[in-house]
């Protein structure tokens, strides 16, 4: 043989020998604990050895725990020895009462082996990935040999088509070719504004005058943005204009819901956005806007039903904010901490009420008035109450300034009724007022009168007459002020002269009237209110400010329930509650964070300020890829993250990891925050632009489009649907902002009690306003909403469940809404030319699409069929017809057919 041939083969066994001895000797792969063994742990053991349960003292929810000693005195897990970890033992056992997880089927050998190979390389804890900052993200670069087709290259507009891409390839898949342009123009106008394009944007896409990229940059621009997004915004800041529970009387909260839209219109920073709704009071010198934006936090419910307990709802109250907080920046669910340790997190209990401090020094106390509440003065109120303002801030200390200008906006802060105790002669009643008879008397405790020489009095008197004391103490004690109330036509507020004593003082009230019967409401009692003196006494004018400002404090004026802060002399302390109950109060917190996340700046304040600053904080590893998420969920109807409401240990796995951190980092470093770019970014992607159709390829390789290789296709919401169809129709109205209308509804649908309040529809264009304005009572929304999954925002809902019912093709098929968009559609047909031309006109007026010849056959056979019924039935024609003066069979037979064009899948979805 020749030497150079057995040369060559030397060197080719040598080779071979060095791969084979590299196979042997080769470390193996690295599990991991967080995409690898923590879900394992989660499925199968924790629910016995984790937050609540930790049997035989066996914890695997914290690192500490998970190598402690258990009961047997040793620990369960030894990492770097699998043989002799109990824990792996136990799994692998044949008897059944000794084999984890207990009473339930054995683990498979894949899971047992996964969970011996991590024990063996030293059981390396590891952090959830959620709980990690996102470090930078390279965007793949995409290689010829990546096996994809030019029209695959093509498809890659912008960085996320390259993640996409890339898992696509891996998965040995193609994405779907670009849908037509008449679908995409729909698809993104749906998705932007919430309503289809106006013809002219549209007509100019299609004919190429207006290229994909600017009709994108002009639907971002149009108002319709913040409404269509409003809504998403409304559902996790339960949003509604009523305040629920059993009486779930009216609420003014609309300036709030216009407070969105118009932020969401000027793409504030999302970082602003969250501040100015939690902690927008505690700027400096707020300004109006930031004031309404707190009302985010004023949406929980108030409960004015006779007999409950104020402070336990106030409480509920406090529970609901720490809970959203947590629900809607961080997709934490943070509410099973309040009774707990989290079964899955690793959150402890009173890393529930450090946080719940933040939220616990709030003014409001769950009253009928619902104070705080800032008023909208008149031109002319205002007038009078800058006249004050600029009085106090001539003469006056900041501090002076403050309260006064806080005073005058808000009412705040006083001393409310139900704080009044010991009573004689009275009661506490029904959460309004405290009532005094003859020789009444109660008490109040811990009273700062800031050493002035007048207290703010709101009271109700039936009686002229009626003798006023107070008393430093009690019965006995000092005089502080002594006169005479006389009857009032209603509530009012006086200002009265007190014996300038400093606090904190307790005293004690009392009244008297010999001329009426001993059990007689003498007076109502709403609250008492301390102000430092009115500065610049000396000063000419001084006593014409007294009366301006008394008479300031008893304007009317339309409210908004917003936030406002305790002064330190009424801040209270915040406690553990055992077993998450109110009534079971024990150690006494601080305001902190949960240490798993970002560190605490200690230049933040303790206060909802300084929790804000730590959610919008670069370093928080949860709030950019929380609203990441939730956008592009919006969009494709899945987040890249499945579970849109829970990132934690429970949450699916990233579809995209690498893209959801991508687009975290961009989000907040690149964009500075912007929602407007982000929704830019996705909708200009190539992945965007797919068409939607599956093929049963596609459904065997993806069924939920995880890997999205075709583009979004879903039902729209209960606001688009109603929306589109008045859009169509050409109803729709543009008008903006201002309190709720109430269009068509059913009659019988609200039961009230308790009030007269009443359904009145709305008339003129009021009517046909967009649907994110219309009314919404908590114990009775609007019907065709509730139908298609819209929720009563009685609780944050973060994600609408979506389902497929025969109810709601009753809706579209016969609510007046819809029937009265219908006859609009099929008025604008009648001129299209013959029967065919109108049905293709309306078919295609509603879906932007050309109709096919099978729809258009069907569409004729229900035109003939109903044609005939109406010419024969002219009582049925009338009737179906109501609001037309002059009805005819034809255009009755089109309104059939324009509504069933309504009720058709490529109307109701997006595609």
């Amino acid at each position: 043989m020749n030497k150079k041939v057995v040369s060559g083969i030397g060197i080719i066994l040598g080779l071979f020998s060095l791969v084979l001895l590299w196979n042997l000797l080769k470390p193996s792969t690295e599990v991991d604990f967080s995409a690898e063994i923590k879900p394992i742990l989660n499925k199968h053991c924790i629910t016995c050895h984790g937050g609540v349960k930790k049997n035989g003292g066996f914890s695997l929810l914290f690192e500490e725990e998970a190598f402690a000693n258990t009961e047997s005195g040793k620990p369960a897990i030894i990492p770097g020895n699998a043989s002799g970890s109990e824990f792996i033992k136990r799994l692998k056992e044949e008897d059944p009462e000794l084999r984890m997880p207990y009473e339930k089927p054995k683990l498979s050998d894949e899971e047992i082996d996964l969970l011996t190979k991590w024990v063996n390389q030293g059981a390396k804890w590891g952090e959830h990935w959620a709980y990690t900052l996102p470090e930078k993200v390279e965007v793949p670069v995409l290689t010829e040999e990546a096996g994809f087709s030019s029209e695959s290259n093509s498809f890659s507009k912008n960085g996320i088509d390259h993640f996409i891409l890339k898992r696509l390839h891996t998965e040995g898949m193609e994405p779907s070719p670009q849908a037509e342009d008449n679908i995409i123009a729909r698809r993104v106008a749906l998705d932007i504004t919430g309503l289809p394009p106006d013809p002219e944007l549209f007509q100019n896409f299609k004919t190429g005058k207006l290229s994909y990229e600017s009709m994108v940059e002009s639907l971002l621009a149009q108002p319709s943005f913040g409404e269509k997004w409003a809504s998403w915004w409304l559902d996790m800041a339960r949003y509604a204009d009523t305040k629920g529970y059993e009486k779930d009387q009216g609420r003014s909260m609309w300036q709030y819901r216009d407070w969105v839209i118009k932020a969401l219109n000027n793409d504030m920073p999302y970082d602003q956005f969250t501040i100015e709704q939690l902690a927008g009071d505690l700027l400096p010198n707020p300004s109006i806007d930031q004031l309404i934006a707190t009302a985010f936090h004023r949406n929980t419910m108030n409960n004015d039903e006779g007999g409950t307990d104020d402070e336990e709802f106030r409480v509920a109250a406090i529970i609901d904010r720490v809970n959203t907080t947590f629900d809607v920046w961080q997709s934490t669910t943070i509410g099973c901490v309040q009774c707990h340790g989290h079964p899955y997190d690793p959150f402890k209990q009173q890393d529930y009420y450090h946080a719940m401090a933040f939220f616990n020094n709030t003014r409001d106390e769950d009253t009928p008035d619902e104070a705080p509440a800032l008023r909208f003065y008149s031109p002319e109120q205002q007038e009078s109450v800058d006249v004050v303002n600029n009085w106090v801030a001539k003469y006056g200390d900041s501090s002076t300034v403050k309260a006064y200008k806080d005073f005058l906006r808000l009412r705040e802060p006083v001393y409310k009724s139900h704080a009044l105790q010991d009573f004689v002669n009275g009661s506490y009643d029904d959460h309004a007022s405290a009532i005094l008879w003859n020789n009444g008397s109660c008490k109040l405790e811990n009273v700062w009168t800031h050493g002035a020489e007048y207290f703010y009095f709101n009271h109700y008197s039936y009686y002229s007459g009626v003798s006023f004391t107070i008393r430093k103490d009690n019965s006995e004690g000092e005089i502080l002020t002594q006169f005479t109330l006389n009857k009032t036509e209603e509530p009012v507020t006086k200002r009265i002269p007190i014996k300038r004593i400093e606090g904190p003082i307790n005293i004690h009230i009392e009244i008297n009237n010999p001329q009426i019967p001993k059990t007689t409401n003498a007076l109502h009692m709403y609250w008492l209110g301390f102000l430092p003196d009115i500065p610049g006494g000396g000063e000419l004018g001084f006593s014409k400010i007294q009366k301006e400002f008394e008479k300031a404090v008893n304007f009317k004026a339309p409210i908004l329930p917003v936030m406002a802060e305790n002064p330190k002399h009424m801040a209270r302390s915040t406690q553990v509650f055992e077993r998450g109950n109110w009534l079971l109060q024990t150690d006494t917190v601080q305001p902190s964070t949960p240490p798993i996340l970002n560190s605490w700046d200690e230049s933040w304040p303790k206060d909802r300020l300084g929790f804000s600053k730590w959610l919008v904080d670069k370093k928080n590893p949860l709030t950019a890829r929380t609203l990441v998420n939730r956008v592009w969920h919006q969009i494709f109807g899945r987040g890249l993250v499945s579970t849109v409401e829970d990132i934690g240990s429970q949450s699916d796995f990233p579809s995209h990891p690498g893209l959801l951190d991508w687009l975290a980092l961009r989000f907040m470093n690149e964009h500075q925050w912007s929602i407007k770019a982000l929704v830019r970014d996705i909708v200009l992607s190539g992945t965007y632009r797919q068409k939607s159709e599956l093929t049963p390829e596609s459904y065997q390789n993806d069924p939920e489009n995880e890997l999205y290789a075709r583009g979004p296709r879903q039902r729209l919401s209960a606001e688009q649907i109603r929306d589109q169809a008045l859009a169509v129709s050409g109803l729709l109205s543009r008008k903006m902002y201002g309190p709720g209308v109430m269009p068509p509804q059913p009659e019988g649908v609200w039961q009230t009690v308790y009030s007269g309040e009443q359904w009145i529809e709305s008339k003129d264009e009021d009517r046909y306003r967009r649907a994110v304005y219309t009314y919404l009572k908590r114990t009775s929304p609007y019907p065709s909403f509730i139908t298609f999954d819209a929720g009563s925002r009685e609780v944050c809902t973060i994600r609408r469940t979506v389902t497929n019912t025969p109810l709601q093709a009753l809706v579209t098929l016969n609510d007046p809404v819809y029937l009265e968009a219908s006859y609009h559609l099929a008025k604008s047909m009648l001129s299209a030319g013959n029967i065919e031309a109108q049905l293709a006109h309306g078919y295609e007026r509603a879906t932007l699409s050309k109709i096919s010849s099978g729809k258009l056959e069907a569409l004729k056979e229900l035109y003939a069929t109903s044609i005939g019924e109406f010419k024969n039935d002219n009582d049925s024609l009338i009737q179906f017809l109501h609001f037309d003066a002059n009805p005819t069979a034809e255009l009755a037979a089109l309104t059939v057919v324009a509504n069933a064009i309504m009720n058709l899948d490529e109307f109701l979805s997006k595609a």
